[in-house]
């Protein structure tokens, strides 16, 4: 059976938060002004990488269980810092902020919604525009759902993970 979800993000709030995030950071190390596009996509791609490392979707040779939801929740809010900050620094930060209300399916398999995020990133790494990226944030969506995870708590670890951050900046993380 199918199990649906309603899934709605923030996104006003979370470009405003992304953006102050990456302001700091770029402040502390010197790199305002410079492009971090490349940096921010490969960047993403590690933070898909340990998601679903984490998932284990893809270990068909092991046993082992996936992590906790807790620790896959905070891997794939990793991923949508960079997401956010991917959009900041092509100045699309307006493009997604009314990502359509409704109801998106989860399941077992996630390796379809693996690779799609992964295809959506390469597109967006080789072609840079507008729908690259706007089809990088929905397939990234879309895995959240498929992942089980509501808006609700994907805000409230987003806004953690935020604070985390910033504890890191300021520790020399």
């Amino acid at each position: 059976m199918i199990k649906k979800k309603v899934f709605y993000l923030d996104f006003s709030l979370l470009f405003n938060m992304q953006r102050e995030l990456d302001a700091y950071i770029e402040s502390r190390h010197g790199l305002e002004g410079e492009n971090l596009l490349r940096r921010k996509l490969l960047a993403f791609h590690v933070e898909l990488a340990e998601l679903a490392n984490e998932t284990r979707c893809f270990k068909f040779w092991s046993e082992k269980e996936p992590s906790e939801d807790k620790v896959i929740l905070e891997e794939y809010v990793d991923g949508i810092h960079f997401m956010l900050s991917i959009g900041l620094e092509l100045n699309l930060d307006n493009e997604i902020m009314n990502y359509p209300r409704g109801e998106k399916q989860f399941g077992k398999n996630l390796v379809p919604f693996f690779e799609e995020v992964m295809n959506a990133v390469t597109r967006l790494q080789y072609d840079g525009g507008r729908m690259e990226y706007l089809n990088l944030c929905l397939a990234y969506l879309n895995l959240g759902c498929a992942l089980g995870f509501s808006s609700e708590q994907i805000m409230e670890a987003y806004m953690k993970k935020n604070s985390v951050n910033y504890d890191r900046q300021n520790d020399g993380y």
